[in-house]
C-alpha cells in the first residue's frame, strides 16, 4: 500500500470519529452512543463505495487516535482496494446538486452540461452511466425538492473557520504587474478576522503560512470549511487538519451561500477597501500588506450590526478559554509537506524535480519526509512514528566528480589501486 492510499485510509478513519475528536458532536451522549450512532450511518469509503463500520471498530480508532494521534490510524498491512467508479466524487456532487435544483432535469440535459462546463470530455462518460446515478439519487431522495436554505450561526468562537480566496487588482513590481490575492480566515460566531494576507499567488503554500499564523496565535478551530478549489481541496490540506485536531468541510459545488459569511465579508472588503485602493501609490507586496493589514484591524475593531452592539474582536475575546492552543513543537512539527520517497543506492532522493543527497542510513528505503515550503526543515517520519531531524543537500553531480577519493596499497611499497 502506497503512502497516498494510507493516508486516504487514515482521513476516512479520522472523518468518521472527528466529531468526537473535535468537540462537535452532541455532548449530551456517552461515546458508546456515539460509536453506536455513527455505525448505524453508511459512508464513502476511500475506494469510493458505500461503506459501513461497526461501533467496535469505531471505538477501536477513537483509542489509536488518542493514543498515537493521527499516525496512529495509518493502516500497517497492505490491503487489496477496489476498482474506481466513473464518476468520482466531485463529478457525483455536482450531479447531486444539479438534481436538488431542477427535479425535473432529465439526464441527458445533466450530461450535456457536464460538457459544457468542462467537467468531463465528450465521450468520456456515457449517458447511461449517467442516467444510472440519477436513477440512484431519485431511489434515496424520492422526487426530491429544491434545497431549503437556512440561515444559522454557531454559538461558540473556533467551532469554525471560513477560508476563501479574493482576487485584486494589478501591481505594479521590477517584474512588471502582478495581480495580488487576498486569502482571508473568519471566524464564523464572532465574524472576526483570525488571519488575512496577500500573495502574488493563491497556492496551498500561502493558505498554510496564514492558516499557521491563526493557528498561533488562536489555537486550532474545531473545523474548516472551504470550496472545492485546488488551493483548498488536496491531500495535505486534509493532513494538516488531521494533525492538528481539526475538521475540513467542503462546500458544495456551486453553493456560494454554504459559506456565505466569508462570501458577504469580501462583498465589503470590496466596498470599503478595493474601491478606493490606488495600486500606484504602493510600490511593493510588503507596503500593500501593511496597508491591507491596517484595514483589518479598523474592520475587527468596529462594531458589526449582527453581533449586538459588539465588534468582532469583542465577541471573540469573549471566550478566550476557547482558544484550543498547540505547543510551539506541534505547530512547526504540523505546518509541512507530507510525501513518500525512494532513496536510491548513492543516498539521493527528488523532491519537486530537485535531486537531494541524503544520509548513507537511508540508502535503497522507502521513507516519508515532511518538509517546509523553503527545506529549511526536514524530518523523516520514522517506522515507529518519530520524527528525526536530516539534512538534504541539492546534488552537484559536477562537484561530485572532483572528489579525490583516497587511493588503496595492497602492501607496504606495493602498486596503488
Amino acid at each position: 500500500m502506497t503512502l497516498d492510499q494510507k493516508q486516504s485510509v487514515a482521513l476516512f478513519r479520522y472523518g468518521v470519529i472527528a466529531p468526537l475528536e473535535t468537540g462537535t458532536s452532541d455532548p449530551s451522549i456517552s461515546n458508546n452512543e456515539f460509536f453506536r450512532r455513527a455505525a448505524e450511518k453508511t459512508y464513502t469509503g476511500p475506494d469510493g463505495k458505500p461503506s459501513k463500520v461497526s461501533a467496535s471498530t469505531i471505538e477501536k480508532w477513537h483509542r489509536y487516535y488518542k493514543k498515537d494521534g493521527f499516525e496512529g490510524l495509518m493502516p500497517q498491512s497492505r490491503k487489496d482496494e477496489g476498482v474506481s467508479r466513473k464518476l468520482d466524487r466531485d463529478l457525483q456532487e455536482q450531479i447531486r446538486f444539479m438534481k436538488a435544483e431542477h427535479p425535473r432535469m432529465p439526464a441527458a440535459e445533466v450530461h450535456r452540461k457536464l460538457i459544457n462546463n468542462g467537467s468531463i470530455r465528450i465521450g468520456e462518460i456515457s449517458d447511461s452511466t449517467i442516467e444510472r446515478f440519477v436513477r440512484q439519487i431519485r431511489s434515496e431522495t424520492g422526487s426530491g425538492n429544491a434545497k431549503d436554505m437556512h440561515r444559522y450561526e454557531r454559538p461558540h468562537i473556533n467551532e469554525v473557520w471560513y477560508g476563501d480566496t479574493c482576487y485584486g487588482p494589478y501591481l505594479s513590481t521590477n517584474e512588471g504587474k502582478k495581480r495580488i490575492f487576498f486569502i482571508v480566515l473568519i471566524d464564523d460566531a464572532s465574524r472576526f478576522i483570525v488571519a488575512a494576507d496577500i500573495f502574488f499567488n493563491d497556492n496551498f503554500e500561502n493558505l498554510m503560512s496564514v492558516i499557521k499564523s491563526a493557528v498561533s496565535k488562536f489555537g486550532r478551530p474545531r473545523m474548516f470549511s472551504f470550496d472545492n478549489g485546488t488551493t483548498y481541496r488536496n491531500k495535505q490540506m486534509e493532513l494538516l487538519a488531521a494533525r492538528i485536531g481539526s475538521s475540513v468541510h467542503y462546500c458544495e459545488p456551486f453553493t456560494p451561500t454554504s459559506k456565505s459569511k466569508i462570501e458577504r465579508w469580501f462583498l465589503t472588503m470590496r466596498m470599503q477597501y478595493l474601491a478606493s485602493l490606488d495600486t500606484r501609490e504602493f510600490h511593493s507586496l510588503d507596503e500593500i500588506r501593511k496597508h491591507f493589514a491596517a484595514y483589518i484591524q479598523r474592520y475587527n475593531q468596529t462594531v458589526h450590526s449582527s453581533l449586538n452592539g459588539m465588534t468582532p474582536e469583542e465577541r471573540f475575546f469573549s471566550e478566550s478559554d476557547l482558544f484550543y492552543r498547540l505547543s510551539e513543537e506541534a505547530i512547526s512539527n504540523s505546518f509541512l509537506y507530507e510525501t513518500e520517497r525512494k532513496v536510491s543506492p548513492d543516498c539521493v532522493v527528488s523532491i519537486n524535480n530537485i535531486e537531494y543527497e541524503i544520509h548513507y542510513r537511508y540508502a535503497k528505503q522507502r521513507i516519508r519526509i515532511r518538509y517546509s515550503p523553503d527545506m529549511k526543515k526536514i524530518l523523516v517520519v520514522e517506522p515507529d512514528g518519530e520524527l528525526t531531524p536530516v539534512i538534504l543537500r541539492p546534488l552537484d553531480k559536477q562537484e561530485k566528480s572532483k572528489v579525490r577519493r583516497e587511493k588503496v596499497r595492497l602492501s607496504e611499497g606495493g602498486p596503488e589501486v
